[in-house]
């Protein structure tokens, strides 16, 4: 499959476009794709370090799909929202892993998909990834879309990237709020130590915006709507720690637990997805309720505000 990318801007490098333009191609996989001279620009392979113009029209030629011999189906159950041909929508449980990695070689997402989807599910982010098109994290609980095909897959990272596919997150903070709702927009990259966090970085960092309301306060305690408008890891967890309100029961970026048995995970969870259907273009909106440890901290912190 072939797909054209316009270039937005002046100055990108070859490697870094492919892997902003296609979300969720992670760099090493667009270098990939540049080695192995499927990227053209007039004509001529490009190298992953050219320069890019704007206005530039790329073509890359996706590979067919890799084999998923390495990976076992399993049945694992699978809570699914919405399926048809070209995607299926799951709300993912806290604690389930979305693919395959160092410590988590099976007992994925990807497992219970490639069990419940056969080889249906699209091959663009290799043989550990297949149909994957954004995660979330394995402790926060809610709604993920998987793609059926590279066509597909296609569509709905163009629509991560162009911000239409709407993503909206429930979260219960530290602390409390003066303002009822707000933005954050601080740049996101690897924490420079401690390589499983990722840091505000105003230098290096790439652009994450967070758009958050409170939805009901408690003592010491709020109640947010989060929404993502750009897709960096552990987004809404950085943005919201580097503003002194980690989420409740988030081991990494400072959230507490203690008081909250009912806590399985951060408390955070993907409640609404919002797209278009890559086949259709039928705009869908979806969404799945609170899981009963949220529901749960929730009845806690009413009682004790």
């Amino acid at each position: 499959m072939t797909v054209t990318l316009t270039v937005p801007a002046s100055g990108l490098r070859a490697d870094q476009f492919l892997s902003q333009t296609l979300d969720q191609l992670t760099r090493s996989a667009a270098q990939r794709l540049l080695e192995e001279g499927r990227v053209f620009l007039d004509g001529k392979a490009l190298k992953k370090n050219h320069r890019l113009q704007a206005g530039d029209q790329v073509q890359v030629h996706i590979p067919d799909p890799e084999p998923v011999a390495d990976l076992q189906p399993q049945d694992i159950p699978l809570d699914v929202v919405y399926e048809d041909a070209d995607v299926i929508v799951v709300n993912k449980p806290v604690g389930l892993v979305v693919h395959p990695a160092p410590g988590h070689p099976d007992g994925t997402l990807v497992n219970a998909l490639l069990h419940h989807c056969g080889s249906s599910l699209s091959g663009i982010n290799g043989s550990l990834r297949p149909g994957i098109v954004h995660r979330i994290d394995r402790d926060t609980s809610g709604l993920l879309i998987a793609a059926k095909n590279d066509a597909a897959h296609l569509s709905l990272t163009a629509q991560l990237q162009d911000h239409s596919l709407y993503r909206g997150y429930e979260a219960v903070v530290v602390g409390g709020f003066r303002e009822d709702s707000g933005t954050i927009s601080l740049p996101i990259a690897r924490h420079p130590t401690e390589r499983k966090k990722m840091a505000v970085n105003h230098y290096s960092g790439r652009e994450a915006i967070t758009h958050w309301q409170v939805l009901e306060r408690f003592s010491g305690y709020t109640h947010l709507a989060c929404r993502l408008e750009t897709g960096r890891t552990h987004q809404i967890r950085v943005h919201l720690s580097a503003q002194g309100h980690p989420v409740l029961g988030d081991p990494v970026y400072g959230g507490v637990r203690k008081g909250f048995p009912e806590l399985e995970g951060q408390c955070l969870h993907a409640r609404t997805l919002s797209f278009r259907h890559p086949r259709s273009g039928e705009a869908l909106t979806l969404e799945c309720p609170l899981p009963p440890y949220f529901a749960a901290v929730l009845t806690r912190c009413r009682r004790i505000r």
